[in-house]
């Protein structure tokens, strides 16, 4: 048997195989990549970067522990970036219960990245002055739309079970006249009700995370302007942690904070490219047997 016919008939297991390699060492030893950040990430970006600094940034956790390797990277990004400006934030959830401890998770461990290379108070990430994690409240729509009135009506404690009126962040958050733009990350629908009681009730600029099976459904949004921008998927939670990592190094921060969604495109990138060669070679051996045969 000739050397194209022996590649044919090769068992599949050894592919799998390969691949699972492929997969998994980038995970292990990731290489470093510099994604390009596309127009939709740039110009979220770009509108957080440039807020008023009276305005703060709303940041809802929309998504389970069953996205979170492609959504959470998108949070730690998103308050990485807000901190940086310090621009004062408010977390919340409204899709789900289980979302509380991906919310209080991101909040914690930024917080506590900021935290260790500060030397003063004023340099400090603290709760209840920089940043707010109101946790979880239900009906949902009366969530939505009594953030707008007042938020404190809708989460009269936090997630700590602190009383939110006695913060010091609430005068500066009291409803959507406070934000500059709310980005829901969501697995589901729910970034298209934020627009529905948010942005068309109240005026309220909203910004979106969302996982890459999804995006199709979401660039008619992006494109009408109802969304200001837009991540998508483990690739635009990349774009976006280069784009902070940028601004901090031109800040003279770098931290060399570690960027989850980046070293997971490495994975996704060399499995890409082992694909690609897989069908590029399988060509080559059906059709270089083929011609022999004819």
């Amino acid at each position: 048997m000739k050397f194209w016919d022996r590649l044919l008939a090769i068992d599949r297991r050894w592919i799998y195989i390969v691949i699972w390699l492929v997969v998994m060492l980038p995970l292990l030893f990731p290489f470093k990549i510099r994604p390009i950040a596309m127009p939709p990430v740039i110009r979220l970006f770009n509108y957080i970067d440039t807020m008023p600094e009276d305005k703060a940034l709303l940041i809802s956790i929309d998504y389970t522990p069953d996205t979170e390797p492609e959504l959470h990277p998108m949070a730690y990004a998103l308050l990485r970036h807000a901190f940086a400006n310090r621009t004062k934030v408010g977390v919340l959830c409204v899709n789900s219960v289980m979302s509380l401890g991906l919310g209080e998770n991101a909040v914690r461990v930024v917080a506590e990245e900021f935290n260790s290379h500060a030397t003063t108070n004023a340099d400090s990430i603290i709760y209840g002055r920089d940043v707010v994690f109101w946790g979880w409240s239900t009906p949902f729509v009366t969530v939505l739309l009594g953030m707008g009135e007042k938020i404190t009506n809708v989460f009269p404690v936090d997630y700590y079970g602190a009383a939110t009126e006695s913060l010091p962040i609430t005068p500066y958050i009291k409803n959507y006249d406070d934000a500059g733009i709310l980005v829901t990350i969501a697995a589901s629908s729910v970034p298209q009700s934020w627009i529905t009681y948010a942005q068309v009730q109240f005026g309220l600029p909203i910004g979106c995370g969302i996982t890459a099976v999804s995006a199709a459904d979401y660039y008619v949004y992006l494109n009408s302007g109802q969304f200001t921008g837009m991540l998508a998927g483990m690739k635009g939670a990349a774009e976006y942690e280069e784009l902070v990592e940028q601004k901090l190094m031109r800040e003279d921060k770098d931290w060399g904070l570690r960027r989850k969604a980046t070293e997971a495109m490495s994975s996704q990138t060399a499995a890409h490219i082992a694909i690609m060669l897989f069908i590029i070679i399988g060509n080559v051996a059906f059709f270089a047997t083929r011609r022999r045969k004819s």
